[in-house]
C-alpha cells in the first residue's frame, strides 16, 4: 500500500478544521473528540497563544486561532505555494511510487529502461540536468538504486516532463505498441528490391542499394529509429522546403512570392519552363529552388550565407548532426549543366532580385543540396515543422507559424515531383523527396518522419520510402481526411484504450501544480486516511494512500 507523509505545514492546514468538530454534539462529546484530535497531531506548539474576543469564545477554539511566530508563518507560506496547503502529494512522490511498484528503491537501470519505453531518450537535451544528477548520485550508492530521497533529487529539475511521459500525456501515449507496428512496416518495405540508385550525380551512385532507414520524432520528442539511421547522406531536394521556410521566415510570404509561384507545374522538376507571369511554378522544382536561394541573406557573400543556413538547419534538427559533403558538392557542380541552363534562363527572364550574381547563387544552390544529415537528425527537422516551428527536443522557436503553414501547404501539393498528386491522394500528408533517397514526411501536430533508401523509382522517389509512407497511412488515421465523420475507422495512436486523447486546452497547462492536482485528486486513485489506518507515527495528521481496485469501483 502506497502512503504519503506530510510536513508541519499540513498540520497547520488541518488544525483549523478541528473547530468545526467542536461545534457539533454535547460538551462531553466535544471534550472527548478534541482531546483525541489534538493528541493525534501532537502537543500544541509554544508559539501558539490564546486570543480573546467574540470569535474565540470557546477555550478549545482559542488554542487554534492564530500563530504568531513569523518564521513558522513564512515556512507555512512557502509550503502552501509548493503544495497548495499540503493537500497534495508532490509530483516527485507520485512518480517514484509509479515506477517503484511497491519497492523501497528504484534500480537506476529500471528508471532509464522505463524512460526509453515512453519514447524519451536519456540524451534528450531537456533531460540534461536529470541525467547529470543521476550520474553524480549513483557514485554515492553501492547498489545502483535510488531511494525516494535520491530519486527526488535526480528528477526534480525535469519533473513536469517526466511526469507527462510516465503518465502517458504525450501525443502517442502507448509508444511501444505504436513502434511495434512501425517495425513491421519497416521490415515489409525492406524486402522490396526494385528501383535504381541515382547516378547522374556521380557521388550519389556510390551508395549501396541495400541501405534502408526510418526515424521518427513526435512533437513531444518521442524518438524511434530502425535500420541505417546513423549513416550520413545529402538532403538534395529535401532541402528545398527548408530553405523556402527560411526565406518566408525572414522576408514574409508576400515578398517571397513576388519571385516564385505556388502552383504544381505538371512537368519534370528540372524543366526550363516558367508560368504565365515568367516566374518558376513553385519552390519545390529546381527553378523555384534556385530563385529561393537568391533570397537568403541578401547583401553578403556566399560564405556568410552558407553559415547562416547551416546554423538554421542545426536549430531545426535540435543541434543533432548536420554536416556538409564537399565531395558531393564538387560532383554536383561538375555535372550541373542543366541547372546552369536554368540559371541563365532565369537571369534572362529577370527572375532574381536586382543585383543578384547568378553564378554565385548556383554555387550556393549546389552547396545547400550537399548538406548532410542522418535519418535521426532529419526526423527532428520534420518534427519541428509538425510542431508549428518549435523544435520538440530543445523547445526553441525556430520558424514562425506563417513560414510553417506555407511550407507544409507547398509540400502537400508539390513536394513529390510528378508523383505529388498521387501522393496527396493516397497518403494525404506534406512530404518532400530527394534523389539521394530521402523522404521528409510531416504528420502535423503529431510527428516528423525521415525515410531513406537510395534506390529510386522512375519518378525519382525512394521505392522503399513510398511503400513505408503508404503502409503508415493505411494502418493509422494520419491521412488529412481520415477524420471525417462517418468515415471508416483506422487505428489512432493518439488514443489510449479506445478513448479520445484529451487536447492540451482540456488538460490545462502542463505545469507542476496543474499536473499535481490532476494526478492526485482528479483521478479516482488517492484516498484520505487518518493515522490510525496506517503504520505512520502519530505525528502525521493526514496521509494519502492508493485506493484498492475494489475501492475505486
Amino acid at each position: 500500500m502506497f502512503q504519503f507523509r506530510f510536513s508541519a505545514a499540513l498540520k497547520d492546514f488541518y488544525k483549523p478544521n478541528l473547530t468545526r468538530i467542536l461545534n457539533s454534539g454535547n460538551t462531553d462529546n466535544k471534550t472527548k473528540v478534541a482531546s483525541r484530535s489534538i493528541g493525534a497531531v501532537g502537543a500544541r506548539p509554544a508559539s501558539w497563544r490564546r486570543v480573546s474576543g467574540a470569535g474565540c469564545a470557546s477555550p478549545f477554539r482559542r488554542a487554534l486561532c492564530t500563530q504568531t511566530d513569523a518564521a513558522d508563518q513564512a515556512q507555512k507560506n512557502a509550503a502552501t505555494e509548493k503544495r497548495k496547503a499540503g493537500i497534495l502529494p508532490s509530483l516527485e512522490d507520485l512518480l517514484f511510487y509509479t515506477i517503484a511498484e511497491g519497492q523501497e528503491k528504484i534500480p537506476a537501470h529500471k528508471f532509464t529502461t522505463a524512460l526509453k519505453a515512453t519514447g524519451l531518450r536519456t540524451g534528450d537535451p531537456r533531460l540534461k540536468e536529470c541525467m547529470e544528477m543521476l550520474k553524480v548520485t549513483l557514485k554515492t550508492t553501492s547498489d545502483g538504486a535510488l531511494d525516494r530521497h535520491l530519486f527526488k533529487k535526480c528528477v526534480q529539475s525535469n519533473i513536469v516532463l517526466l511526469t507527462q511521459a510516465f503518465r502517458k500525456k504525450f501525443v502517442i501515449p502507448d509508444f511501444q505498441s505504436f513502434t511495434s507496428h512501425i517495425d513491421q512496416m519497416y521490415e515489409s518495405a525492406k524486402s522490396l528490391s526494385g528501383g535504381q540508385v541515382a547516378d547522374y550525380i556521380p557521388q550519389l551512385a556510390k551508395f549501396s542499394p541495400n541501405l534502408w532507414a526510418v526515424s521518427l520524432c513526435t512533437v513531444d520528442g518521442q524518438r524511434y529509429t530502425a535500420g541505417d539511421t546513423k549513416v550520413p547522406f545529402c538532403l538534395q531536394s529535401c532541402v528545398k522546403p527548408l530553405k523556402y521556410a527560411i526565406a518566408v521566415h525572414d522576408h514574409g510570404t508576400d515578398y517571397v512570392h513576388r519571385f516564385v509561384g505556388k502552383e504544381p507545374s505538371g512537368l519534370r522538376f528540372n524543366k526550363l519552363f516558367l508560368d504565365e507571369d515568367d516566374k518558376p511554378h513553385n519552390p519545390m522544382v529546381n527553378a523555384g529552388a534556385i530563385v529561393c536561394t537568391s533570397l537568403l541573406k541578401q547583401g553578403v557573400g556566399n560564405a556568410e550565407k552558407f553559415d547562416y543556413v547551416l546554423n538554421f538547419m542545426k536549430k531545426l534538427a535540435g543541434n543533432e548532426y548536420v554536416g556538409f559533403s564537399n565531395a558531393t558538392f564538387q560532383s554536383e557542380r561538375l555535372s550541373g549543366d542543366r541547372n546552369f541552363a536554368i540559371g541563365y534562363y532565369l537571369k534572362e527572364k529577370k527572375c532574381f532580385p536586382e543585383g543578384t550574381d547568378m553564378t554565385a547563387i548556383l554555387d550556393l544552390y549546389f552547396q545547400l543540396c550537399s548538406i548532410e544529415v542522418t535519418c535521426e537528425s532529419a526526423s527532428v527537422m520534420a518534427a519541428t515543422l509538425a510542431n508549428g516551428g518549435f523544435c520538440p527536443i530543445t523547445g526553441e522557436r525556430v520558424l514562425n507559424p506563417e513560414a510553417v503553414r506555407d511550407t507544409l501547404s507547398l509540400m502537400h501539393s508539390c513536394g513529390m515531383y510528378d508523383f505529388s498528386g498521387q501522393f496527396a491522394f493516397h497518403v494525404g500528408l506534406p512530404a518532400k523527396s530527394g534523389v539521394a533517397g530521402g523522404i521528409l514526411l510531416v504528420v502535423p501536430n503529431v510527428m516528423g518522419v525521415m525515410c531513406w533508401s537510395p534506390p529510386l523509382d522512375k519518378l525519382g522517389n525512394s521505392v522503399r520510402g513510398i511503400q513505408f509512407c503508404t503502409d503508415l497511412v493505411q494502418l493509422f488515421n494520419f491521412h488529412n481526411y481520415d477524420n471525417l465523420r462517418h468515415f471508416a475507422k483506422k487505428l489512432d495512436p493518439r488514443r489510449e484504450g479506445g478513448e479520445q486523447r484529451q487536447q492540451q486546452h482540456q488538460l490545462g497547462p502542463m505545469d507542476y501544480t496543474s499536473l499535481q492536482k490532476e494526478l492526485a485528486l482528479a483521478e479516482n486513485v488517492w484516498k484520505k486516511v487518518c493515522p490510525s489506518e496506517t503504520d505512520e507515527d502519530s505525528s502525521t495528521t493526514l496521509v494519502y494512500r492508493m485506493k484498492t481496485l475494489a475501492e475505486r469501483n
